[in-house]
């Protein structure tokens, strides 16, 4: 057990870093970008595709970290206004659905990164393989699917109703 805690608080790190780190290049890349291009009437070649690895890799890597702490866009008007156990049975079947669909769209984009015509095509500034932009997209899908696995099992074990792994329901907190 302490293997799986050492493991998710470096995953829980790695998440925090790549998320900091993709926002602090899509706003230098921006602005940079643009004061540049005012000064010398020419843009960087390499911006967009710095910017959309970016912003790729602060979007699916993003679906794991607010699935974690409660954070993702939640539909909540119905779930608010049930009763407990009400509360208590979608706490446990929407992250398992949600769970099962980050993982067929983790499957379809690994089947898309692996198909033959991305292995061998590249960004057209850097040259980057286009695999390598598109395994963030495989990555955030797993990770996401998995927090939401956890949140249900978290939802399983305790009779309070969570919304994330350490986040009561609006009521109980």
């Amino acid at each position: 057990m302490n293997v799986i805690k050492w493991f998710d608080n470096l995953l829980i790190k790695f998440e925090k870093l790549v998320l900091s780190w993709a926002i602090i290049i899509i706003a230098v890349m921006t602005f940079g970008n643009v004061i540049y291009r005012q000064i010398t009437d020419r843009s960087w070649g390499f911006a967009q595709e710095v910017s959309e690895i970016a912003i790729i890799m602060a979007t699916f890597f993003g679906i794991s970290y607010a699935a974690r702490y409660g954070r993702h866009i939640s539909m909540s008007a119905f779930f608010d206004m049930a009763p407990k156990r009400v509360k208590k049975f979608l706490s446990i079947f929407n992250p398992l659905v949600t769970a099962l669909i980050l993982f067929t769209l983790c499957y379809f984009a690994y089947e898309y990164m692996m198909h033959p015509l991305n292995q061998v095509r590249t960004t057209s500034a850097m040259e980057i393989p286009y695999w390598i932009m598109l395994m963030p997209i495989v990555i955030g899908f797993f990770l996401g699917g998995i927090q939401f696995l956890r949140n249900m099992w978290v939802n399983i074990t305790n009779e309070e109703v969570y919304l994330a792994q350490e986040k009561k329901d609006y009521d109980e907190q």
